[in-house]
């Protein structure tokens, strides 16, 4: 069987030692199965592979109807928020350890893959943040995330203390070193780690975690995403605000820090039978007697 997707594209994490000949590798099978292969601009010229065309993200966009996305979780983020005004769905091939979005093990990838190609998959949809510093009233920054905006103290400064508000409703001042906006995609990720809790995907809500909070009773909540939150840095130094770590902002005393629901959503495709569960199982080395 031809695979129902016409024109695919594949983006590469080429700082990994083997990542030309493991994208070569993939686009060869691609090929075999009747699908027109693309490289997004920075996976090729980072690589230097030259054997198929070049796309920007907008080209891309405009005429691919499949991503491939070789590398790990970070990758899928980077490239994940890019193409979602575009609506074009996601397959993430996992090149190291396992991905919590990028699910298919390399070793293998040819038996999974193809019968996705085919249109044996699941589909699920993920929702991403809009968020902006707002300085005098005025932006000065604003980013898309995927899995969190965190607001940061300086790494030789003491603790900050944030404004939060939801929906214009005052909240708490928090005293801490920092304090995360989590989506469920990025409840696996620092959130996690400051003891933050696991959102199901399919909850349509965000976590808001302090980090190392000076007060033991400022407790991780869970808040609907339909809203609006706002820290405002009330006091501390060199504090800066980060947008799935790849995006940074410095702010200033006085900055908000404005978050809401993004209207474009990432599509992720899966091998069929997938399951979140299965996927936490595996991550997170839960016991997985009980049949």
């Amino acid at each position: 069987m031809k695979s129902r997707f016409r024109h695919v594209v594949l983006v590469g994490k080429y700082q990994v030692a083997g990542s030309r000949s493991t994208l070569e590798d993939i686009a060869q099978f691609l090929h075999r199965q009747g699908c027109e292969v693309a490289l997004e601009e920075e996976t090729a010229g980072n690589t230097g592979l030259s054997d198929y065309p070049t796309l920007s993200v907008e080209q891309i966009g405009e005429q691919c109807d499949l991503g491939l996305v070789v590398g790990g979780d970070g990758t899928m983020l980077g490239i994940g928020r890019r193409l979602a005004p575009h609506a074009v769905p996601l397959i993430g091939i996992n090149q190291g350890r396992l991905g919590f979005i990028t699910d298919i093990a390399l070793d293998g990838y040819q038996a999974v893959l193809g019968p996705m190609l085919q249109g044996q998959y699941e589909e699920e949809q993920r929702a991403m943040m809009e968020a902006s510093v707002l300085r005098d009233g005025r932006r000065v920054f604003s980013a898309t995330a995927m899995n969190d905006v965190v607001v940061n103290r300086g790494a030789t400064a003491g603790m900050v203390e944030l404004r939060v508000e939801v929906d214009g409703r005052f909240v708490a001042n928090q005293r801490a070193d920092g304090l995360i906006i989590a989506s469920p995609t990025g409840s696996t990720a620092y959130a996690l780690s400051a003891g933050g809790p696991l959102l199901h995907p399919s909850i349509a809500g965000w976590v808001l975690v302090p980090i190392a909070p000076h007060t033991l009773s400022n407790r991780p909540i869970v808040l609907p995403d339909q809203g609006e939150v706002a820290i405002e840095l009330v006091a501390g130094r060199d504090a800066s605000a980060n947008f799935d770590m790849q995006s940074l902002a410095s702010l200033m005393l006085g900055d908000r820090i404005v978050v809401s629901r993004s209207k474009h959503q990432v599509r992720f495709l899966h091998p069929q039978r997938w399951g979140y569960f299965d996927t936490l199982r595996r991550k997170m080395h839960w016991n997985e007697g009980g049949g």
